[in-house]
């Protein structure tokens, strides 16, 4: 049977899944929902996700939406190995905190800050963006331990917050020179990730110009306002 996902490109976390599908050669049926529109809010959706959230998959008679949740399980049941999502206890907690970090202060303070602009018409609060960058330099930190964001290989939490770094810097929010292990991480990222170049650029691209069109939009607002 076809693997679903529900997704759109612009999200990194459903380019976190995509990317995860790739590492593994799982053929994914895309089904994509313009969230900007409220695709994802329609009754046919409803049964898949009651919470109306992208990424979506459906696997047989599994129904997953939490974008980690779901790299979590197509590393683990696709997986020629156990080197994406590690079986080891000690292995495997370093990589599910670095899931939860990403989800809950990287994704979530990059969420605060841009939100205002892209969905509400608001201009974006700076002190919002020192947080964005706060969580940023503790990734750059964790990046003196190993090569990898979760040890000496890469694993699922690489391709999750590679989809969220890339769209942060996509944005042009920060200047990701300056942390200067992310910026390598990151480019290795790119040449070693399968399908890193036509999936996940193209979709942070894609998010930075959208979020840059909108931001501009409401300074031209704001000072026609004034």
């Amino acid at each position: 049977m076809p693997v679903d996902l529900y997704y759109h490109k612009i999200s990194p976390p459903c380019r976190s899944v995509h990317l995860t599908a790739k590492a593994v050669g799982l053929s994914l049926n895309l089904k994509e929902l313009d969230i900007l529109k409220g695709e994802q809010m329609t009754p046919e959706f409803l049964p898949i996700n009651p919470q109306h959230t992208i990424p979506a998959l459906v696997d047989g008679h599994i129904k997953l939406w939490e974008s980690r949740a779901i790299c979590s399980y197509i590393a683990s049941q696709y997986g020629k190995d156990d080197s994406l999502y590690p079986t080891n206890p000690k292995a495997r907690c370093i990589v599910d905190q670095r899931l939860y970090f990403d989800m809950g202060t990287l994704q979530q303070r990059w969420h605060n800050y841009y939100a205002p602009s892209l969905i509400h018409g608001k201009l974006p609060d700076p002190a919002d963006m020192e947080k964005v960058e706060e969580a940023l330099n503790w990734l750059n930190d964790i990046l003196k331990e190993y090569p990898w964001t979760a040890g000496n290989t890469m694993t699922v939490a690489d391709f999750c917050l590679a989809a969220t770094v890339s769209t942060i810097n996509a944005c042009g929010a920060v200047d990701l020179q300056k942390y200067t292990r992310i910026d390598k991480w990151l480019q290795k990222c790119s040449k070693q990730m399968v399908g890193y170049n036509d999936i996940n650029v193209p979709g942070a691209e894609e998010c930075g110009e959208l979020y840059k069109s909108r931001l501009e939009a409401v300074k031209a607002k704001e000072k026609l306002d004034d």
